[in-house]
């Protein structure tokens, strides 16, 4: 087990260390510049998304999660932030195209910088993460489908976040951030 679990953090290090930090710092001054963020993804990377969203609002960002009740409508001064290692999932491609009518704008955390929805994009933050599809170009992993995926891209937006914190004094307080978390536990 020791090694597995050495050998999934290895891995990991590895991915982000070969993403460009300059796209990282791109995505994060177009979330603080926004004035309402709504993320999107599928599957585990939309468990990922809810993580950030999450932290963004312990943060004080106004954000929403595309698919929740509560959801508004995008606006042209909104950044909508899609989370998929594909960056083809039809329905992830349709609210892409949509926000763009709006004139929303739009960010990509994926592998494919190539895909539909990197052509669609304002920013784009490619991860060169091992995919389902295990392509050659992809690193060697132990784990299955996307797993590299999603916990460099979980760990990648943590980083945003802390690095939006670490500019904003008022906002970076563990009491600040602590009366945000949910009293309803």
């Amino acid at each position: 087990m020791k090694n597995i679990i050495n050998t999934v953090a290895l891995e990991v290090k590895e991915v982000l260390e070969k993403t460009d930090f300059n796209e990282s710092m791109k995505l994060a001054e177009e979330i603080d510049r926004a004035s309402r963020i709504f993320i999107a993804g599928t599957g585990r990377s939309g468990l990922i998304g809810k993580v950030m969203a999450m932290r963004l609002m312990h943060s004080g960002y106004p954000v929403y999660v595309i698919g929740e009740t509560i959801t508004p409508s995008i606006s042209s001064d909104d950044l909508l932030l899609i989370i998929s290692g594909s960056g083809s999932t039809s329905s992830l491609i349709n609210y892409a195209e949509k926000a763009k009518e709006i004139d929303a704008t739009v960010a990509l955390v994926t592998t494919n910088k190539d895909s539909k929805i990197g052509s669609i994009s304002d920013y784009l933050v490619t991860i060169p993460a091992a995919t389902k599809k295990r392509l050659e170009s992809e690193p060697a992993t132990i784990q299955p489908l996307g797993n590299q995926f999603d916990q460099s891209a979980h760990l990648l937006l943590d980083a945003i976040v802390v690095y939006l914190l670490e500019n904003q004094p008022d906002r970076n307080s563990h009491a600040s951030l602590n009366q945000k978390h949910t009293n309803l536990e």
